[in-house]
């Protein structure tokens, strides 16, 4: 009988997955990602080579799925606001995401496995914002990469500090009425922050050159 070599590595994927969101690439070992995906552990690095190999695999994956679900129009305000509310909702749906990257930004000091690749896969949002900007169609008062940024932050923050979240915000017992009202501020700040005709902001030259300096 043929080996299902796809199926296999699918279960090591997700079994590491699993592992690597809950307790990182250095809480876990090769031995227990094998186990966990009911699979010996040669044939984990057959497949994958190093942990730390199968850990960017997982990563990259994750950022692969992240990125087609989540396309982003940069061409209209209200364009990139909602993909701001998407990527609130993507987040809220997928935590592991969230867990991962902030694993990967205690692993590693410098620079992370798959670095130029993953510039290249920010890069193309950068540059649909930056073609939003160069057309009139967005604000340019913030720097394309700042804005990106930026954007990341406002829709995924309370994925990774859900705690503060909760300490900082209303306590309320309906969770599903907080977390809508959580949306529609990230919607919100988002189109504001790319309105082409919101309040101008003080400094905005020097934002757009991403040379901001600190008020006296």
């Amino acid at each position: 009988m043929a080996w299902d070599t796809a199926g296999t590595q699918r279960k090591i994927l997700d079994a590491a997955t699993s592992e690597f969101a809950q307790r990182g690439p250095d809480g876990t070992t090769v031995e227990r990602i094998a186990k966990v995906a009911g699979v010996n552990k040669e044939r984990v690095y057959n497949y994958f080579g190093s942990k730390t190999a199968l850990f960017a695999r997982v990563l990259r994956e994750q950022l692969a799925t992240a990125s087609q679900d989540l396309p982003l129009d940069a061409t209209n305000p209200d364009g990139i606001a909602e993909y701001a509310g998407r990527l609130y909702d993507y987040h809220r749906e997928h935590p592991e995401l969230a867990r991962l990257l902030q694993w990967e930004a205690l692993t590693f000091e410098t620079e992370v496995p798959e670095e130029d690749q993953r510039r290249e896969y920010y890069g193309h949002k950068t540059a649909a914002l930056a073609d939003g900007q160069a057309a009139g169609m967005i604000s340019s008062i913030v720097a394309p990469d700042l804005l990106h940024f930026l954007l990341l932050s406002l829709a995924a923050y309370w994925a990774v500090l859900p705690q503060v979240a909760r300490m900082i915000t209303v306590d309320s017992a309906d969770a599903e009425a907080e977390h809508d009202r959580q949306r529609a501020a990230v919607v919100e700040a988002a189109l504001r922050l790319v309105s082409v005709t919101g309040p101008a902001a003080v400094g905005g030259e020097a934002l757009a050159t991403g040379r901001l300096e600190a008020r006296r």
